[in-house]
């Protein structure tokens, strides 16, 4: 009775800032909508000094969204995730075969004749959860030590695998399919650039805050005080980009809402066959819930903050691929509390089950 009572209140365990996500973004995007209006200029200034495609403040925020997620990964555990072969296993399928190509599926499926929505999509299926992860795994009582875990395989993975799968399901998927590539403008060396910039250095940073952190303050220290300092300066890096982005694009945006819904529509969908598919199979697989959990959270969320560094650094602040890069999170925080409450059910009901 104590367990279920707990589990009813989802909500009230997540932070002031995280309960409130999808409020944060739709008042970033008013707010952005607002200067875009009155400051006519803003453009101008924002470009005055570029870092290839992207200028410097954004290319600041952007780095600012990154760093505070990478400072929290437990580089230091890696080495023991060999302990659970099946769940690595399981893990790596799902985060790098499966996900990426039902991502590509569905954005050819929802949006054919939107290309520039379409790679955004396929952008957003490529990077792999390793921020807001942690949060959900927690909240579905999952096992943090195998989420950590993880977090850290995917982040360093992505440096490795990004670009390449890129240029994959981008160019190279489509032609073999027969599908048209001629509308996606793009270059492996940009993405490849955008990952190193982007994610490169807020990795290398996290890696030796925390090393360093730990060194001279100890774990305890490092995790329980420093880490949630810095925590919601992600969430202040993703807000300014979202402003800066609706102050350049945000009219346009207005005035085709429509195509808000469509990126929205495929999204939900992935969230949903992702995490029942991840779900099912640690069932399966017998891991016992908090694994099963863990690979079914880790497996549907996404790490949209790379997903928009990408795009930025690719298309520029104006593509509707950054576009469906900023959707992403506005409908990833309901959709995945939703699978929360699934989870606990679940639970209960397993538990029931073997009592």
């Amino acid at each position: 009775m104590t367990t279920a009572t707990a589990d009813d209140h989802v909500i009230e365990k997540l932070s002031f800032l995280d309960r409130f996500l999808p409020v944060w973004i739709v008042a970033a995007m008013v707010g952005g909508l607002a200067i875009g209006k009155f400051i006519p200029d803003a453009q101008t200034w924002l470009d005055a000094v570029k870092i290839g495609q992207t200028s410097l403040p954004i290319a600041f925020g952007l780095l600012l969204m990154m760093y505070p997620v990478l400072a929290k990964v437990h580089y230091e555990d890696m080495g023991h995730v060999t302990g659970d072969r099946k769940l690595l296993g399981l893990s790596l399928v799902l985060n790098w075969l499966f996900g990426p190509l039902l991502m590509f599926a569905l954005a050819w499926i929802f949006l054919p004749d939107q290309p520039a929505f379409r790679t955004g999509l396929i952008v957003i299926g490529l990077a792999r959860c390793i921020a807001m992860v942690l949060i959900w795994n927690n909240l579905a009582c999952g096992d943090s030590e195998a989420g950590a875990l993880l977090v850290a395989i995917n982040s360093v993975f992505q440096i490795l695998a990004y670009a390449i799968l890129g240029w994959f399901y981008l160019a190279i998927l489509p032609g073999w399919l027969g599908l048209s590539t001629q509308d996606v403008v793009f270059s492996t060396w940009e993405i490849s650039k955008a990952v190193l910039i982007f994610l490169g250095i807020p990795l290398a940073l996290g890696f030796f805050t925390r090393r360093i952190g730990i060194k001279v303050k100890g774990k305890d220290w490092y995790d329980n005080v420093f880490a949630p300092r810095i925590g919601p300066f992600a969430l202040y890096g993703l807000l300014f980009t979202i402003v800066v982005m609706f102050a350049l694009q945000g009219e346009a945006v207005v005035s085709n809402f429509g195509s808000v819904v469509r990126i929205a529509i495929p999204l939900l969908v992935y969230f949903a066959i992702m995490w029942s598919v991840a779900f099912a199979l640690g069932v399966k697989s017998r891991l016992g819930y908090p694994k099963t959990a863990t690979l079914a959270f880790t497996a549907a969320g996404n790490n949209f903050e790379l997903a928009i560094a990408v795009s930025i650094g690719v298309w520029g602040i104006t593509s509707g691929q950054a576009l469906a890069g900023v959707v992403g999170p506005l409908i990833e925080v309901p959709a995945l509390v939703a699978l929360v409450y699934v989870s606990l059910w679940l639970r209960r009901r397993m538990q029931a089950k073997s009592a």
